[in-house]
């Protein structure tokens, strides 16, 4: 068992860009698989969802930073559909085969755009945005960088930000390399989400990085860090 008391450093491979097209193909839809029964939804569900349900908003607009495949978009534009509420949906991914392939993803939902670009430079407005949201982004930043794009995401959104990513956790990462094993991941995901365990928090560390206290646990080993 690798040592899980300390953030690891190390970069995935995702990251270092080490990757071939095909591989970055299978990753994007492996995880959107994972995610979907690991727990993204929940946690959007019980926060920014939560939200909207309990302002009873009639339309929002959002912006998803670090989007990868666009499953969060299409969850919250279904939610949206059912609840009869107007949505004005945008994802931004750096790279451009994830803003491709969460382009394709979404074509179905008229409600969603998305487009290239830089999370710590986001190519939108002071408050164009009520929500920004973002999933399993941060655990790839260094500490220097997470205030940074979280500055970026408070500028655009109004009324609140909304960052899930991944609890440091022994039985988390066990239970993640069983579930690769039992539906047969492929190596770059298997590896690559094994080191995004290890790259993941703690909830006082992800507290202290954000400079907030409002950081929650999410079953089964997500955190939701909300600000406004």
């Amino acid at each position: 068992m690798p040592d899980l008391d300390r953030r690891s450093k190390q970069l995935e491979r995702i990251d270092t860009g080490d990757y071939t097209a095909a591989e970055y193909d299978r990753f994007l839809k492996e995880i959107a698989f994972i995610n979907r029964f690991l727990g993204d939804r929940r946690a959007l569900r019980r926060s920014l969802l939560a939200e909207v349900e309990r302002r009873e908003l009639t339309e929002f607009s959002l912006l998803d930073v670090g989007c990868g495949s666009g499953e969060l978009l299409r969850y919250t534009a279904e939610f949206a559909r059912t609840k009869g509420i107007k949505g004005r949906l945008t994802g931004l991914d750096l790279n451009p085969i994830s803003a491709s392939v969460s382009a394709k993803n979404t074509n179905d939902f008229p409600v969603i755009s998305i487009t290239q670009g830089d999370a710590f430079q986001l190519p939108f407005a002071d408050g164009e945005f009520d929500y920004a949201i973002s999933s399993l982004f941060f655990h790839h930043l260094t500490v220097e960088q997470i205030p940074q794009a979280l500055q970026e995401m408070r500028r655009v959104a109004r009324n609140g930000v909304f960052v899930i990513d991944l609890h440091r956790h022994p039985v988390a990462y066990r239970l993640y390399r069983l579930f690769c094993r039992a539906f047969f991941i492929s190596p770059l995901v298997r590896e690559d989400g094994s080191l995004s365990v290890l790259r993941g928090f703690r909830p006082e560390e992800l507290a202290k990085i954000a400079g907030t206290r409002n950081v929650k646990r999410s079953f089964p080993f997500r955190l939701v860090l909300e600000c406004g």
